[in-house]
């Protein structure tokens, strides 16, 4: 696959949902979504970025998404669902799949910055189509599926004084 350089087209998909849980479960700290964002594109050309998140009714979750657009993300809101039985569900699979392979002819390079194995066959998919694939996420919630589809894995425990408030 390509190697990164300047002028390289980077699209940058976010789940923030897998990316807060893991963060909270592992260090109890929040993303500090400015330097992922700045991380992802690493010096090159920003087609765009998107942040994949969910609506729970919490009270600072408006302000957290009025943040990450002035950062310079797309939200992507879902409502999260309440079944019969009680359990929730809100997951982003298949839409940020879907924007993965809409996007896969602009750009040289998808960043997923997530550390669900669901998305690895995507992976192996964009990088048959010619797009570098890379991986933002805690190694130790991330599937080994996923690091092993990727072209390039960045260890968010690595650096946690860049990636965590």
């Amino acid at each position: 696959m390509t190697d990164i350089h300047p002028g390289q087209r980077v699209a940058i998909l976010a789940d923030a949902q897998n990316l807060y849980h893991s963060a909270q479960s592992l260090y109890s700290r929040n993303i500090d979504y400015s330097s992922l964002l700045e991380k992802a594109v690493s010096g090159r050309d920003l087609t765009r970025a998107i942040a994949y998140v969910v609506r729970a009714d919490s009270p600072d979750e408006e302000s957290f998404f009025d943040a990450l657009v002035d950062i310079g993300f797309e939200t992507k809101i879902r409502d999260i669902k309440t079944f019969g039985d009680g359990s929730k569900k809100a997951d982003w699979d298949v839409g940020m799949s879907l924007d993965a392979v809409t996007l896969a002819n602009h750009v040289d390079t998808i960043v997923l910055c997530t550390g669900d194995g669901d998305f690895s066959r995507l992976c192996s998919h964009l990088r048959h189509e010619g797009v570098r694939v890379e991986v933002i996420a805690f190694q130790e919630s991330t599937a080994d599926e996923l690091v092993a589809a990727a072209d390039n894995f960045l260890d968010m425990s690595e650096r946690q004084e860049t990636f965590l408030l």
